[in-house]
């Protein structure tokens, strides 16, 4: 990993656990055995590196969209939860900084944010759109239906631990369920079974 990369990888853990605006660039420079002077040879600005951070956790989600499987609505939906999930796993102190912290930078470092975080939102609700339209998500609105998923979604950064009781993939297979469910989907042929007899009459 090069000097670039470290400090990053750093800033991400110290602006997620002490917040952007509690992490001095002194300590930064401390945990990364460098002079302040040192430091500024390799960034401009605690704002880029906050700045920098959001890109890569945008870029890691913006990745889940590219690499969804084609086929039917129900199985991008679920490798796109799956997908999110993953990533905050994989990234939960960049996760964090991209969920919470993107909101201290200034204009226009702001405005890129902003930008960065309603493509991947775009990108969701494409998902949910091609659900409606073939029949088999059954939401009425369907922004309000992609704000719900990504607020389900996205809160797991604030209790997601890897020791936890659950595994990541027990994690990912229940939300995908309960998000399918919430679109009007039975997430597995089973329940849909169930669904269908229910509505036959049948116990």
């Amino acid at each position: 990993m090069d000097r670039r990369s470290q400090i990053l990888t750093i800033a991400g853990h110290l602006f997620s656990r002490k917040g952007y605006h509690a992490t001095s660039m002194r300590e930064l420079a401390r945990h990364l055995n460098l002079q302040g002077g040192s430091l500024y040879a390799h960034i401009q600005s605690k704002e880029e590196l906050l700045l920098e951070v959001v890109r890569q956790a945008a870029e890691r989600f913006q990745k889940v969209l590219e690499e969804l499987p084609s086929g039917d609505p129900v199985t991008r939906m679920k490798a796109l939860v799956k997908g999110h999930l993953r990533v905050i796993a994989e990234e939960l102190p960049r996760a964090t900084v991209f969920f919470h912290e993107w909101k201290h930078l200034s204009p226009p470092l702001l405005e890129e944010a902003k930008a960065l975080r309603r493509r991947y939102e775009e990108g969701v609700q494409a998902v949910v759109e091609e659900g409606v339209r073939a029949g088999v998500f059954r939401v009425e609105n369907v922004r309000l239906a992609t704000l719900f998923v990504l607020s389900a979604l996205n809160w797991t950064y604030q209790w997601y631990r890897p020791d936890g009781p659950l595994s990541l993939e027990a994690l990912a297979e229940a939300y995908a369920e309960l998000v399918l469910k919430a679109l009007g989907v039975a997430a597995s042929p089973e329940g849909e079974r169930r669904e269908k007899g229910g509505e036959d009459g049948e116990a």
